[in-house]
Parts: structure tokens; sequence; C-alpha cells
């Protein structure tokens, strides 16, 4: 993990809210960069800000780390991440996609120190089951099908 992300995140709670936006079958993934050895994929979402709702989290989110456009669709669930130094609580929403198309945006919480997003793009279930599990978010590991993951809700430890 890059020394700039424990910095930033470690040794504290951080509460996140994160979007599950399908078009066309595919899911739109971020490619993360920094935060374990190899690269990272997951649904965008980011760090809930004093005074910001979980659902405008998810509208900035979408927009900083895709250029997509967004509306929110119903609540789903909640996963929590455990892992010395890191420890977040994720409430995922799912997301409908109103305009724009997908580009590598950024993390302003990052800026000045290196891009922590390399690449945002919208794929296919079986690509991201193909992924190796510690190459992508653990809430994957607990559905077969796509399906499955726009049912969950309950809260998931991951």
């Amino acid at each position: 993990m890059e020394p700039a992300i424990t910095t930033l995140y470690g040794k504290r709670v951080r509460v996140r809210a994160c979007g599950l936006c399908w078009k066309d079958h595919k899911l739109m993934m971020v490619n993360h960069v920094g935060l374990r050895r190899e690269n990272f994929w997951a649904p965008p979402g980011g760090g809930v800000e004093f005074g910001q709702s979980a659902e405008e989290t998810v509208i900035r989110e979408f927009e900083e780390e895709t250029g997509m456009q967004v509306a929110i669709g119903r609540f789903l669930f909640v996963c929590e991440f455990i892992n010395d130094p890191l420890h977040a609580i994720e409430l995922f929403f799912e997301v409908l996609h109103i305009s724009g198309d997908a580009v590598v945006g950024m993390d302003p919480e990052t800026a000045g120190s290196s891009p922590t997003i390399n690449d945002a793009r919208w794929m296919s279930w079986p690509a991201i089951k193909m992924l190796p599990a510690e190459n992508v978010h653990g809430i994957f590991s607990h559905c077969k099908t796509p399906n499955e993951l726009m049912h969950l809700n309950a809260y998931y430890r991951i």
C-alpha cells in the first residue's frame, strides 16, 4: 500500500458511499492503484464528507472518478472492510446512468501524489468474475450472478 494512502485513510473508520451502475449488461468499474500490490477493481465510490449525504457522495464520486452524471436508485446493502491500517463502512446504492461517457477520472483527496485511478470502464459479469479475488472488491465473492448482486440486502463483512 502506498504511504500516501495510509496517511490519508489509515487508522480511522471511514464511511464510504458506492454505486452499482449497469449499462448494456455491464457494470461500471474503476481500477485503483496503490491500495494493494496489484491493481484493484471496484465500483465507483468514496468518502462521505461532512455535511454531504451518502446519495450526494455517490453522485460526486461518479463525476470525479468516471466523468458520468448519475441519479440514485434504491439503497442496496452495507459492507464493512477491516484490514489494518484500513477500516471502511461502505453504503451501496443502485445508480442510474444519466449522461456522459466513462473517462478515467481522479481522486481529489490524493491530488499532488501519484494517481490512484488507473482506469474506468464498463465490465461484463464474466470479466469481473475472472479477476483474481484479491484484485476485485470483496462483495463479488458474495454473489454468482448480476441478479444476486443487485438483490443483496444485508450487512457483509468483506
